[in-house]
């Protein structure tokens, strides 16, 4: 378990059982199926050196699917690459498309990279969800993956994301430190709430403009919770337009184009070195916010 050390267990499942479902590999953990050193484990586990884990045997179909949906991703994921070097991929993803294949989607950024460079090894460093847009960072070996990991968890990695939320935000809410706990839906589906008892998470929210009902704003998390900003805004009463899990249904954020959330830099140290990355909103977010006016 030496190159695996400081990974995630539900990373390492997913990065050993490449075919099977997202939604299997959890429940396979969820019911103590998957066993670290003899005991059951939190999917959120970081492995160590000498871990011992034991998979139950999983039925393993390959997808015909897979490959022609991974290709056909191919032109968008190459035309947003912002910057390539012989140890990550930087992405400017577009909404859409998920950052890998589950959950009722057959392919993502990592399959399509896979079918394009099928002797190239890529992992996700982190994730946006499918309908976000913006920078993604992929490793290509191993050493990178751990080192950014690292840098996740040690709140060394900076991130700043552009969204249009329904509402006039008040400039003087400048911080949001609600605390996030992570549920499911009966059908399977994660949310994320609101909970004293939660995790801690802190946004900071700036306003760019405000235009009709309606704010640009530029939110920095200092923390990485699931949903996080999406969560902190709405749980305020400014839901990020077009988004459907977390918007009241009678609200006019729901009938957005696309959901309003752009992952629009990321900044890290790689050996030592500075890295910084921007995106700016693409066409239809520009476009979107120009009709709220």
């Amino acid at each position: 378990m030496r190159d695996r050390a400081g990974q995630r267990l539900d990373n390492f499942l997913l990065a050993t059982l490449k075919r099977v479902p997202r939604s299997r590999v959890y429940a396979m953990v969820r019911k103590g199926e998957v066993r670290v050193n003899g005991g059951r484990a939190r999917p959120d586990r970081r492995l160590a050196e000498g871990d011992v884990v034991r998979i139950p045997p999983v039925a393993v179909t390959a997808s015909p699917a897979v490959g022609p949906a991974a290709e056909r991703l191919g032109p968008s994921i190459r035309a947003g690459i912002l910057h390539e070097d012989r140890r990550l991929v930087v992405l400017d993803k577009p909404a859409g498309i998920a950052a890998h294949g589950g959950s009722g989607v057959s392919a993502g950024v990592i399959e399509a990279l896979r079918a394009m460079y099928p002797e190239q090894r890529f992992e996700l460093v982190h994730r946006l969800d499918r309908d976000t847009s913006g920078c993604l960072v992929i490793a290509k070996d191993r050493h990178t993956l751990l080192e950014l990991h690292r840098a996740f968890r040690e709140s060394a990695v900076g991130k700043s994301y552009d969204l249009v939320v329904e509402g006039r935000w008040p400039r003087r809410l400048r911080t949001v430190r609600d605390r996030l706990r992570r549920y499911a839906l009966p059908n399977g589906e994660r949310r994320v709430r609101v909970d004293a008892e939660g995790l801690p998470a802190r946004t900071d929210f700036e306003v760019v403009e405000v235009a009709g009902a309606c704010t640009w704003l530029r939110a920095f998390p200092r923390t990485g919770r699931t949903h996080q900003i999406r969560v902190h805004a709405a749980t305020r009463g400014y839901p990020i337009l077009g988004d459907r899990k977390y918007a009241d249904r009678g609200g006019m954020g729901r009938a957005a184009r696309r959901l309003m959330l752009h992952a629009s830099s990321i900044a890290f140290r790689l050996d030592g070195e500075p890295r910084r990355f921007r995106a700016p909103p693409d066409r239809r977010f520009v476009e979107t916010w120009e009709s709220m006016g």
